[in-house]
């Protein structure tokens, strides 16, 4: 087996971590996540899961990565001894996890590619060549250019991650984070401008919490874990490519600090827009593409500006596919050391290719397939993200507190340089133990209770 990779720079892992993290789902999935849960209650519910259980269980999954050297399949594996026998295999369902996710998640992705060259065509054609009502009826009709989208998409991803963690992952994510940033920062300012701003911060940051039901906890856990890439193996992964001088819960809670901050960026600069085109929120997983496209052609400037929101949601959208193959690939690798990374890759996403098309064609082939009167795109998302992502994330806390002594957790989270983790070890280790566990049951329970209501 080759010698595994590390992080040029901390700065490089930073970028990665948070590129990974910071994909569609706070773009696009976010923002009607928020709509479906009532606005502001739920937001404040969000951010306070997020610093209080997400954070503190994505340090535990880099510190098992950087202790074992190892992907999260193989890092399991090595606590069969203490955790027990049935938890070697919550690394291989973090790792399917991670590929069936990644091949819904081309899909969406495609729908930004086809929407970017849209928009760019329309910089060149006249403004009644192109209306975005028959581009998202044509593109929701039409399954195979969905497939064929997404399989550019998954050939794109490939590529950069076939260079492996330096060349591939670390040089691309440095090109494109501070350009996603540039753009992020335009797009707001643009968003603030629009009458419909002050409505719009009332409905996102004044709580009515007669609006949470009894699925907002366990939604706004899952989307937690999904923006994190908690439960994906994806932090165990990029732990295992730590240097020593790393100390993981400083970055854990760094990564935390600005995925929860372009979350909270993502409904102000979305949110506005929406309101002034429809007057609805978005609680619709496709509204974004039938909304925007159409208020964006109609204003002085708009295919620009729809340019750069495309290609902002695209770059977002690929660094996340990155971080979710790398898992696939790294644990390939890890699980068959005569394995060479090239040709996982690329195995990799063939299979995730092969598992795209069920949900490319489900609004056209498989239109009439509804699942709680879901389409099947929506029922996968809800399933992947709001059900299976939080027991798989349960499955590798409760493998790392019963694989790993109390001593060997503390010398890891202690940096004898800050004082701060001295003070704030005992807090993390409770959590671990007794509040994140029990969040995660209770979430799961009450969104039964939700189903049987």
């Amino acid at each position: 087996m080759s010698k595994r990779g590390a992080w040029r720079t901390r700065f490089g892992f930073y970028l990665l971590a948070i590129g990974s993290a910071c994909g569609l789902g706070n773009l696009w999935r976010f923002p009607y996540v928020v709509g479906e849960n009532g606005g502001g209650a739920f937001i404040l519910l969000y951010v306070f899961m997020a610093l209080a259980i997400g954070a503190p269980m994505l340090i535990a999954e880099l510190m098992m990565g950087k202790n074992s050297r190892r992907s999260v399949i193989v890092a399991t594996q090595q606590l069969e001894q203490k955790a027990g026998k049935g938890f070697r295999w919550v690394g291989r369902f973090a790792v399917i996890l991670s590929i069936v996710v990644l091949s819904y998640y081309a899909v969406i992705s495609g729908w930004v590619l086809h929407f970017m060259t849209q928009f760019l065509i329309s910089i060149f054609s006249p403004p009644e060549m192109i209306t975005a009502k028959t581009n998202l009826a044509a593109l929701m009709g039409n399954g195979w250019l969905q497939l064929m989208l997404a399989s550019v998409h998954l050939l794109i991803t490939v590529v950069v991650v076939v260079k492996g963690v330096q060349e591939g992952l670390e040089k691309w994510i440095s090109y494109t984070i501070p350009l996603f940033a540039i753009l992020v920062g335009i797009l707001v300012l643009k968003s603030f401008s629009m009458p419909s701003t002050p409505e719009v911060l009332r409905f996102l940051f004044y709580p009515d919490f007669s609006k949470l039901t009894w699925s907002s906890l366990n939604h706004a856990l899952g989307h937690v874990f999904f923006t994190l890439s908690v439960g994906f193996g994806t932090m165990v992964t990029f732990g295992s490519y730590m240097r020593e001088a790393d100390h993981a819960p400083t970055a854990g809670f760094r990564v935390t600090l600005v995925d929860t901050a372009i979350s909270l960026i993502a409904v102000v600069m979305i949110f506005p827009v929406a309101f002034q085109a429809s007057n609805i929120p978005l609680t619709d997983p496709a509204l974004m593409f039938e909304v925007l496209p159409k208020y964006l052609l109609a204003i002085r400037g708009g295919n620009l500006f729809g340019l750069a929101f495309f290609a902002c949601l695209y770059m977002a959208a690929l660094n996340a596919s990155i971080g979710l193959l790398e898992v696939v690939v790294s644990n390939w690798v890890d699980a068959q050391k005569k394995m060479e990374r090239g040709r996982a890759t690329w195995y990799s996403g063939m299979i995730a290719l092969v598992l795209t098309i069920l949900p490319a064609l489900s609004s056209s082939v498989f239109k009439d397939v509804r699942v709680l009167g879901r389409s099947l795109i929506e029922s996968l998302d809800s399933l992947l993200i709001n059900w299976l992502l939080p027991m798989v994330a349960l499955g590798i806390l409760m493998a790392y507190n019963r694989g790993v002594a109390e001593k060997e957790k503390e010398l890891s989270f202690v940096d004898k340089d800050k004082f701060v983790s001295y003070t704030m070890y005992p807090h993390w280790s409770f959590t671990l133990k007794w509040a994140a566990p029990l969040v995660i049951v209770l979430g799961l329970v009450m969104q039964m209770i939700d189903l049987w209501l």
